[in-house]
């Protein structure tokens, strides 16, 4: 894998990385805070501000960071942090086939250049090639042979030990496919206690035995599994599946295709059959061991029972649920389906040992069924597109090698494992080619130069200014640059986000999704209220470079105009914003009450508003406008532009509408679009450029449109890309911004000044001007935020379902706000608890044997 790297030129060989799709767009991003957080800011271990508008880091560790690999990633800051990827994914590779090897060497007959041949055939199976780029999924590969030893240890000699070692370190390195692992382990504990079968009493015991180790391995590892249990309950267990039905997701015979080498691209990761190459050799070794006469029938038909219901779970979707703790998986189907490959390339290295001597209905049998596979996907080969011609007939003709080899006659002669190991290692090594070929990746110098320079502009705002606020940008490479470049940020993209964030960002008009969240549409108000204080805007290049800039835009944000310029450089200008507020401030009390469904971000930012100020005014801060000219050319004429169903005439010409308005003064204007008005369906042009926006969003945006265009006319234009088009909630707003500097200023009378700040404690001082007012805070609520005042304990409260806010009495309080994570203390007495007393234990054993 190393040569074939280099070959490709991934950083450090060259100028390509190994960042691709999510290893591109979210894990580098958490791996430079892994980096940051242990070297410079431990305070962000347990909750970064750089997560979204802020959020809890114990499930993004549990999921993303604790693969004790990523520790390497200290020795590459910057731009090098891809070789350091590319290091550990190596070493990840060689890792796992070491295992299966020592696994192998451990229990089986196998050894020398045989047991390498399966270990790497283990190691570069189909679901480690395509998710190659899930970094964190692939220990999953190197702890799962150990595990399954600690279990066959614990059930033919009645050790303990490895499995309690190892079961709560994979539980623990990452929680996600170690639900899987545990999983199989019930399907393995099946089939070892039908193959090593002696007494009922016997098998009562070894059933005791999994189920009080399976218990002790969770309790040791319960320090990250409580708490992150309760992310999981604020994310993604939200989105748990609660009715589903019996039926096939897929023809069950489509999965046979994914058994040939190369069998897979691109359009694989969205959706496909399981990934479960494994090579031919393996492939016969699994089948011939159904037809072994050596192991015994109840062995095989156990065996058989654990494979069907392997095989169930790639198209039936229950069964495909289960896999997946409830949920359908946004991307990367059954990512199961390494415990397939492992147990078929288990049960081909218990059977193609030196002795083995296949009869002639056996290899009739095998024979039948290979030649059944394989003319299934001949016939149907023109439906797999990810399938060419030639990979099916190489693939043929490993299989012809594999079949000769498997049946040869002469296997203790010293040539026969050199066979085994040149066709089992050339055909997963082409594989493996084939498939990473197919997948395009980001250059080192996207990568770095865009880094470096988000990187230089955080480093000049934060060196001015040491207090706390939040950045906002007009341009990404991804949603995690927060994290990246460390700033507090508004984007994120995690599979640990809470279900509130999302769900505010879609009502304040800002794009959002199940997992992430992207702070491009902010508006003059949305940026005061969240406290974003400072703005980075990519700079409209000319002369030569007009067009290009290694700072892709993602907003237009004409709205700049209300703040000031404090630097720039050749890519990009720093803005800073008047009208920020401070992190915490007194407010009316009515925020607490506020139950807004509007569907309108515009008002639903105005109420807002109103509710922190306590003037019902202020809920009147957007007023809609009427566009002042509108143009069609091949669409029907419209009388009403907000939810008007735009038709093409001809369907075979360009189909546009352009509309025009001339602001009467210097306020901002902004326009709501709703989801049907995106990229997809059309194209944008604000005033002959194209209208950047973040292209993905699922509830009604509000863009920024003019902003000190006093007498300009604004001409927006949208070319129609399908033959009709629905305006969903298309609207053009006046923002007051006399209002706005009014609410601003009032609420910044009375901040909360802080004499301490950290990303999990606040402390200072905030006076109240009445009884009825509340430190209203722009801190996401969560149950780990714990408050008091004057010293005194006090109940914190969530304001529009999303941050934090306490009651104030009447003069000067001092209020801290601290972050423990919930149930992280119960999960360390457990965890400490159950170390004790199998340490204890294991001492009395040792004490006994001496």
């Amino acid at each position: 894998m190393t040569v074939y790297f280099a070959y490709r030129q991934m950083a450090p060989f060259g100028s390509s990385s190994l960042l691709t799709v999510d290893l591109g767009q979210q894990y580098v991003d958490f791996f430079a805070y892994l980096r940051r957080t242990i070297l410079h800011d431990p305070s962000a271990i347990f909750y970064s501000f750089s997560n979204g508008l802020g959020g809890e880091m114990v499930g993004n560790w549990a999921y993303y960071l604790l693969s004790p690999l990523n520790l390497l990633l200290l020795f590459f800051p910057g731009g090098s942090l891809t070789s350091g990827i590319f290091l550990i994914t190596v070493l990840k590779y060689g890792l796992a086939g070491l295992s299966f090897a020592w696994l192998l060497l451990k229990v089986t007959k196998q050894d020398g250049l045989m047991a390498i041949t399966f270990a790497t055939a283990y190691a570069l199976m189909g679901w480690a090639i395509a998710n190659q780029l899930n970094i964190m999924w692939l220990d999953a590969l190197i702890f799962l042979p150990l595990i399954f030893y600690g279990l066959m240890q614990l059930m033919t000699t009645g050790h303990w030990k490895p499995y309690i070692i190892w079961l709560p370190i994979m539980l623990v390195v990452n929680y996600y496919m170690a639900y899987m692992i545990c999983l199989f382990l019930v399907l393995a504990f099946i089939w070892l206690a039908a193959d090593k079968f002696t007494t009922w009493r016997r098998f009562a015991a070894q059933t005791g035995r999994f189920a009080v180790a399976s218990l002790i391995s969770g309790a040791l590892a319960a320090a990250v599994l409580l708490p992150t249990w309760w992310s999981l309950t604020q994310s993604k267990a939200q989105y748990t599946v609660q009715t589903f039905k019996w039926r096939f997701e897929l023809f069950p015979l489509k999965t046979l295709s994914k058994f040939f080498l190369g069998a897979f691209n691109f359009d694989q990761m969205p959706n496909g059959p399981a990934n479960i190459f494994i090579g031919a050799l393996a492939l016969l070794g699994a089948l011939f061991f159904f037809v072994d006469r050596r192991v015994a029938l109840r062995s095989r038909l156990a065996a058989g029972i654990v494979t069907i219901f392997l095989a169930l779970s790639t198209c039936v979707q229950p069964l495909d649920l289960l896999w997946h703790a409830g949920q359908f998986p946004v991307w990367y189907p059954y990512r199961f389906s390494f415990v397939i490959c492992f147990w078929l390339i288990w049960l081909a290295a218990q059977t193609l040992t030196l002795d083995f001597r296949p009869g002639p209905i056996a290899i009739g049998l095998v024979t039948l069924v290979v030649a059944l596979g394989c003319y299934y996907v001949e016939t149907n080969l023109k439906t797999f597109k990810y399938l060419k011609p030639n990979q099916f007939w190489l693939g043929i003709l490993f299989v012809i090698f594999a079949l000769m080899l498997t049946t040869f006659p002469f296997k203790k002669h010293w040539t026969y494992p050199l066979m085994i190991f040149v066709i089992g290692v050339t055909e997963v090594t082409a594989n493996a080619y084939l498939d990473l070929n197919n997948i395009s990746y980001v250059s080192q110098s996207e990568y770095g130069n865009y880094t470096a320079e988000l990187q230089r502009l955080v480093n000049k705002t934060q060196q001015a200014d040491k207090g706390f606020y939040r950045i906002g940008k007009t341009f990404l490479r991804t949603k995690g640059d927060a994290f990246q470049t460390g700033f507090n940020g508004g984007s994120v993209f995690s599979s640990a986000l809470p279900k509130a964030t999302p769900t505010f960002m879609g009502h304040i008009g800002v794009p959002d999704g199940d997992g992430f969240v992207e702070y491009s549409n902010g508006t003059l108000l949305t940026d005061s209220l969240l406290n974003m204080k400072y703005y980075f805007k990519d700079k409209q290049l000319s002369g030569a470079l007009s067009g290009s800039s290694m700072l892709p835009a993602s907003s237009n944000k004409a709205d700049l105009a209300d703040y000031r310029i404090v630097g720039q450089d050749h890519w990009a200008t720093r803005y800073q914003n008047p009208y920020a507020l401070p992190m915490g401030y007194a407010a009316s009390n009515q925020i607490l009450s506020l139950k807004d469904t509007t569907a309108d971000p515009a008002q639903y930012q105005a109420n807002w508003l109103a509710a922190l100020t306590g003037n019902a005014q202020d809920q009147h801060l957007f007023t809609a406008q009427n566009f002042s000219q509108v143009a069609f050319q091949n669409i029907n004429q419209q009388s009403k532009i907000t939810g008007a169903m735009l038709q093409k005439k001809d369907l075979l010409k360009p189909g546009s509408i352009t509309l025009s308005f001339k602001p009467q003064d210097n306020a901002a204007y902004y326009l709501t679009m709703g989801s049907t008005v995106n990229p997809q369906n059309a194209t944008f042009t604000l005033n002959g450029k194209s209208l950047a926006q973040y292209p993905t969003y699922r509830n009604t945006i509000i863009v920024s449109a003019a902003d000190h265009a006093k007498g300009q006319t604004i001409k927006l234009t949208i070319q129609l890309k399908k033959g009709s088009l629905w305006l969903q909630n298309f609207t053009l707003y006046r923002l007051d911004t006399t209002r706005l500097k009014q609410a601003t200023t009032q609420l910044k009378e009375h901040p909360w000044r802080l004499s301490q700040q950290s990303d999990r404690k606040f402390s200072g001082t905030v006076t109240a001007t009445a009884n009825r007012q509340v430190l209203n805070t722009s801190i996401p609520y969560s149950q780990g935020w714990h408050a008091t005042v004057n010293g005194h304990a006090a109940k914190t409260y969530k304001t529009v379902d999303m941050f934090t806010a306490v009651k104030l009495r009447r003069g000067t309080n001092h209020v801290t706000l601290a972050y423990w994570p919930p149930f992280l203390n119960l999960g360390l007495l457990i965890s400490g608890v159950t170390l004790l007393l199998v340490c204890g234990w294991w001492l009395v054993i040792v004490r006994r044997r001496r």
